[in-house]
């Protein structure tokens, strides 16, 4: 298993934060996200495995195999069979022992076309079935895109789409050429933007025959063109119009003053990231901000503590991009998205030949790699107690010593640490050992949730424009007040991920009420008052019954969906919500 997982460290270290991003988003009990080869086995997983306990002998974990000719039909091997995202739910299994499970996969391919992976969530628990693909499939295509960028690093990358707004999202097509303008690779969304079938037709190619420009030219037009002004493009086989941005190696020389993107990648760990940037306005940031500030150069030990998406990670980096250590290294150790079986190697790092099948080289270990800068351990609350004892010793003593040497090494760093948990209350119970948690709690700082700030315009607002190319993109005001009703469960994770879907979404450049989502105005609903039951018996009134009659006729013919039915009325889904409520109309299980 170690051999095989060597064979794949790449895609294990550009998959690892993605999957640890899809789990909080579906997290819940009986959730796992599972990372399989292609062969159909589990390299990697995040999640409860009290699910494994209550599957029995399904096998979750690194080393089942899930490929059909195993398992029969499931999640994981009949998108390997297909090669196209796949839900297999509770019956629709092959064997009775995996028909607990609901599973939602997607294919993962590498930049050659090969199907190199799959990304599954599987759960035991009631899920929104196509909410589950959506979501795996977009976190599929984002570890996809991050292997093809890993592979083409070194050369020229055309990123381009039809319509301007979609550059710098999963959208995108991207190209890779040679100094000669000769196509390397192109993702699948290349291709989709293309009309191309397969990337052998690409391949090879100059990039003069796929759009009306040579190299060259498109590094004048770039420079010409203002920052973040996209190059306007032509296809040669059938003349489409695109809008591109082009990214030059800094090896080519004469190309590195051209380095344009129609955007700066806006990365929720950019490591440029001011921490004032994150203080809007609300009282309990300002007040972390300003005792980290204080903390961070002084060797204590902060633990971050906030519910999942409150942006835990972002503000740490940031902190360490205000400290003294702001040039050395920044390494994450996230507790949660590592096996329990590989944690310890992790990082603590081995020496060569420590087990079969480790590195010839070794592993320094994550604790090495951050020496001279900042540890942080996201997700301590779910490192496992056997390991606790040797980060606490480590923290005491400030050496580590790799599994399988006799020697220690000194390490000098910051620790941050950060939990959804409440740790207090797993020191209780015997899950978190409680001389660490002393040494990591030297300062708690609490981010508040989003539904709590009183900054939620303002962050709105700023999100908004760090999502677009362009700062063009406007709310509405009553979409405004539809996304300030909301409650936001997944916090600046979740607002986040909306304003880019409604960026993509929206026509004219303004998001208006109706872009938004059911969820959004049911929320907003309940909170109106003019929703609250009057008290009045509408079956008493014959024009009343009239309405709620054709009301009901209407959503049951356009099975429940709401916004067609607004439409089709001419009335908002606000006005619309509230005549159901008035009603008592609700929608069937």
């Amino acid at each position: 298993m170690r051999e095989r997982r060597q064979r794949h460290e790449r895609l294990l270290s550009l998959a690892s934060d993605e999957m640890g991003s899809l789990y909080q988003q579906v997290a819940g009990s009986g959730h796992v996200v599972i990372l399989t080869d292609a062969d159909g086995c589990v390299l990697d997983y995040v999640g409860d495995m009290a699910l494994e306990r209550q599957t029995g002998s399904a096998g979750l974990l690194p080393g089942a195999l899930w490929n059909e000719r195993v398992q029969g039909t499931n999640g994981m091997g009949t998108c390997l069979m297909t090669g196209k995202p796949v839900t297999v739910h509770h019956d629709e299994h092959f064997l009775v022992r995996n028909t607990v499970l609901t599973c939602s996969a997607a294919p993962i391919y590498d930049p050659e076309g090969d199907l190199m992976a799959v990304l599954d969530v599987s759960s035991t628990a009631s899920v929104a079935q196509q909410h589950a693909l959506s979501l795996v499939g977009m976190s599929a295509q984002l570890i996809e895109n991050r292997v093809f960028h890993c592979a083409y690093r070194d050369q020229s990358l055309l990123h381009f789409h039809s319509r301007p707004e979609f550059l710098n999202t999963l959208g995108e097509g991207v190209l890779s050429f040679d100094p000669a303008g000769r196509v390397l690779g192109a993702t699948r969304s290349a291709l989709f933007q293309l009309g191309v079938d397969a990337r052998v037709t690409l391949v090879g190619q100059d990039i003069a025959e796929v759009f009306d420009m040579r190299l060259a030219d498109l590094i004048d037009e770039a420079a010409r063109l203002h920052h973040g002004q996209p190059i306007p493009l032509r296809g040669v086989v059938d003349g489409r119009r695109f809008f591109a941005s082009l990214k030059c190696p800094a090896r080519s020389g004469s190309h590195t003053g051209h380095n344009v993107r129609a955007a700066k990648i806006r990365d929720a760990g950019a490591s440029e990231l001011d921490l004032e940037q994150l203080n809007f306005g609300d009282p309990r940031m300002a007040q972390a901000i300003r005792q980290a500030k204080k903390l961070i150069d002084r060797d204590v030990s902060l633990l971050l503590s906030g519910p999942t998406g409150v942006g835990k990670g972002l503000f740490a980096k940031a902190l360490h991009g205000y400290s003294d250590r702001a040039d050395k290294p920044f390494v994450t150790v996230n507790c949660a998205a590592i096996p329990e079986t590989l944690i310890e190697s992790e990082l603590f790092g081995y020496k060569a030949g420590a087990f079969t099948g480790a590195n010839r080289q070794g592993s320094r270990g994550k604790i090495v790699l951050a020496n001279g800068g900042t540890l942080f351990l996201d997700e301590i609350g779910d490192m496992p107690l056997p390991l606790q004892a040797r980060l606490l010793r480590v923290l005491e003593e400030r050496e580590v010593v790799p599994l399988g040497a006799d020697t220690a090494i000194r390490v000098d760093l910051n620790i941050i640490s950060a939990t959804h948990r409440d740790l207090k209350t797993l020191v209780q119970c015997g899950e978190f050992r409680e001389d660490l948690y002393y040494r990591l709690r030297g300062q708690a700082l609490i981010l508040p949730p989003l539904r709590q700030r009183t900054d939620k315009r303002q962050l709105i607002e700023y999100i908004l424009k760090l999502e677009q190319a362009e700062d063009r993109v406007r709310l509405e005001p009553e979409a405004m007040h539809l996304l300030l009703a909301y409650a936001w469960p997944g916090n600046i994770r979740e607002l986040r991920n909306t304003l880019r879907t409604l960026i993509a979404l929206c026509e004219d450049e303004r998001i208006s009420a109706a872009d938004l989502a059911d969820e959004f105005h049911q929320e907003a609903g309940a909170d109106d008052p003019q929703c609250a039951d009057t008290g009045v018996s509408e079956a008493q009134n014959p024009l009343a019954s009239a309405e709620r009659a054709v009301l009901l006729r209407e959503l049951e013919s356009m099975r429940w969906n709401v916004a067609k039915v607004a439409r089709n009325f001419r009335v908002s889904r606000n006005t619309l919500y509230r005549k159901m409520r008035r009603y008592g109309i609700k929608p069937p299980r």
